[in-house]
Parts: structure tokens; C-alpha cells; sequence
């Protein structure tokens, strides 16, 4: 196996291998963390405030919505230029695992939270007019009602979230971000060493995979 490896992969350094892949493990967690943290509750201000729900205002839902979609428009490789001097400023480097989480969290949060709400809008309306009812207020339908209806269709909300991070980290690479994407396009596009390429994309694929096993169960468990 080994004498394989040194014929077919030449290029390939396995320790730097190894670290990229820890640093987009980390870019990955730490991104996907606040994204889910800080999106969940765009995508439930979103819902509640559009048309026919239970705080419908249409110059909030106008304005978080604009916001939402300025920012998912912009193509990720711009935002990541555009947030240096933000970077910069909150993490002291626009460079490596801390210098990419800012940009990753801006692209992931209306991601998200657009994904939240859509899966709100899921929820049988008869479920918030029973709970109404009932005499809950807002705080008791979202937390007693939205949220546990809507939670298999927020996992898989996540599930997509993660996969685009994953993406996400690998472009972050242009700019130096760290990982598997620098290692990427540093050697693999840079120098043209094609079995660097190769090794890099077959462990962000698998990367890939795992996350959407996990996304899948985890809906299948709580949709029964």
C-alpha cells in the first residue's frame, strides 16, 4: 500500500494533508455552529412577520428580506474580498481557519434562515390556529408548536446548510483561507500537481457524503 501511494502520489505531502483537512473541519464547525445559532432566528422573524402570520408587518419582513437576499446574491468568492477589512477587524487575520469563519457565516446565516423559513411555512396552519386557541401566546406557539413540527424540515435545512459551507471553505481558498481548498488550488491548481487535486476532492466529497448520511437520519428519526 505504501510503495502505491509514493508511485501514484508523489506530490502528496500526507501531514499537510492531514492538517488542511483538521482546518476545514474546524472552519466547518465553527461557521456551521453560528450560522445555525444566529440563522434560526432570521428564518423565525422571516415567518412571523410575512403576510398572514401571527406579527405580519410588511416593512420589517421587506427590510430583513432585502437584506436576505443582497446577501445570497452576492457570489461567495466577492463577499469573501469584500469582508477582509470586517475579517480583519474581528479576528485580527484574513487568513487561515479564523480569517474565513466571518465570510462563511455571512453566506451561511440568510442561507439558512431563508431554508428556516420555508420550512415554518410547511407547519399546518391548523396547528397555529389550535394553538391560539388554547390561549398560547407567540413564544408558546414558535417553541411549542413551529419548532417541533417544522424540526424535521429544519434538520434537513442544516444538512444543505453544512454541504454549502463545505463548499464554501474550499473556495475560501482563493484568499488563502486554510484547508483543503488552499491545499487545492496552492498545489493542485498552482503547480498543476493533479494527484494533490485528486486527494483533495475524493476527501471533501467523502466529506460531503458523511454529512448528508448523518442529515438523513437525523430526519428520518425525528419525522417518525
Amino acid at each position: 500500500m505504501s510503495a502505491f501511494l509514493a508511485t501514484w502520489f508523489v506530490n502528496v505531502d500526507w501531514a499537510d494533508i492531514g492538517w488542511a483537512g483538521v482546518d476545514t473541519l474546524l472552519m466547518l464547525g465553527g461557521s456551521l455552529s453560528l450560522t445555525l445559532l444566529l440563522g434560526l432566528p432570521l428564518g423565525g422573524l422571516l415567518f412571523l412577520t410575512s403576510p398572514g402570520q401571527l406579527h405580519d408587518s410588511p416593512r420589517v419582513y421587506a427590510t430583513v428580506s432585502l437584506a436576505v437576499n443582497i446577501l445570497r446574491s452576492l457570489p461567495f468568492v466577492i463577499l469573501l474580498i469584500a469582508m477582509i477589512p470586517v475579517t480583519v477587524f474581528l479576528t485580527g487575520t484574513s487568513l487561515g481557519v479564523a480569517g474565513s469563519i466571518p465570510s462563511l457565516v455571512a453566506a451561511g446565516i440568510p442561507f439558512f434562515g431563508r431554508l428556516v423559513e420555508s420550512a415554518l411555512r410547511e407547519v399546518d396552519r391548523g396547528i397555529i390556529e389550535a394553538s391560539q386557541a388554547m390561549g398560547a401566546n407567540t413564544r408558546q406557539i414558535v417553541f411549542g408548536a413551529l419548532l417541533a413540527e417544522a424540526l424535521p424540515g429544519i434538520l434537513a435545512a442544516a444538512t444543505v446548510t453544512a454541504i454549502a459551507l463545505v463548499s464554501y471553505s474550499a473556495l475560501a481558498g482563493v484568499v488563502g483561507g486554510g484547508g483543503l481548498g488552499d491545499l487545492a488550488i496552492r498545489y493542485g491548481y498552482q503547480r498543476f500537481q493533479l494527484d494533490v487535486m485528486f486527494i483533495t476532492i475524493v476527501l471533501l466529497l467523502l466529506l460531503v457524503q458523511v454529512l448528508q448520511s448523518i442529515g438523513n437520519r437525523l430526519v428520518l428519526h425525528f419525522s417518525r
